[in-house]
């Protein structure tokens, strides 16, 4: 690979913005080729099988745009599909369980973790790997939130059926006196001012910083950091309407991304 060629984001569909724009804040002189997949949203309530197909058809474009590393922004694909991601892509392949654990590891002072995702990341505990391993003391407690990923993917970011949604997911994990709260879900951290309401003092963890870092650090390792006079960019392909991946991606994150483009991914993995 050479140090020019794009980094590939990944998820099923805008909430993996948030992991793109901080990977750009961090990064600025990269070329991002980010992937939403949203004509199949959410991952979550999908089976196992169907998400790794799904994430290896996106494999498979990254593979053929030859970009230089692979960032899973999907917490139900990092859970999930990893292990085929990482033999089937012949460069890095990078997920966001590692980092968010890690940085709840960093932030507990009670050694209570509360863990938010979707059903599949939750049921995978990929999560309560990472974090035992770091802690075997720690106690982690987890919610699955199937309805958050809908919730945003609509724009309902304060509307009043999200905040009774969630209400009902979080009572029971504050019920458990969690300090810490690791938003398991690339959407979820849209929702994090209505969430910083209703958790108070408990430290919201949001994996897109550390994802960021973390990716940082490995093109630094292999030597692939796109050089200073490089100018960074970004391109966005959506499975479903790129007008309205455009539309409701502008509008939850206030960033202009640029034009999207329509992917057809159906039976790249077989290609």
């Amino acid at each position: 690979m050479k140090n020019t060629h794009p980094i590939g984001v990944f998820d099923s569909g805008v909430g993996g913005l948030t992991v793109l724009r901080a990977l750009t804040a961090h990064l600025p002189y990269e070329k991002f080729t980010y992937v939403g997949d949203t004509a199949r949203v959410p991952y979550g309530s999908k089976s196992p099988e169907s998400v790794k197909r799904f994430s290896l058809e996106v494999a498979r474009f990254f593979k053929n745009k030859k970009v230089k590393l692979m960032v899973t922004a999907c917490n139900t694909v990092s859970a999930l599909a990893m292990g085929d991601l990482l033999k089937f892509m012949p460069v890095p392949v990078l997920g966001v369980i590692e980092p968010g654990a890690h940085a709840a590891l960093a932030a507990t002072k009670t050694d209570r973790v509360g863990l938010i995702g979707t059903e599949a990341t939750v049921k995978s505990q990929a999560y309560e790997k990472v974090l035992l391993k770091g802690n075997p003391s720690l106690q982690v407690f987890s919610k699955a939130c199937p309805l958050f990923v809908p919730l945003v993917e609509e724009g309902w970011l304060t509307h009043p059926v999200t905040r009774q949604v969630a209400t009902i997911y979080l009572t029971s994990l504050l019920a458990k006196k969690v300090d810490t709260l690791i938003l398991g879900c690339t959407h979820y951290p849209l929702l994090k001012p209505l969430l910083k309401k209703l958790v108070g003092p408990v430290r919201l963890i949001d994996s897109a910083e550390e994802t960021a870092r973390t990716v940082e650090t490995r093109l630094k390792k292999d030597q692939l950091l796109a050089p200073p006079s490089s100018k960074g960019s970004v391109v966005c392909y959506s499975s479903d309407d790129p007008q309205k991946f455009e539309h409701v991606g502008q509008r939850l994150l206030n960033w202009n991304f640029g034009k999207v483009h329509r992917i057809v991914l159906e039976g790249l993995a077989n290609s």
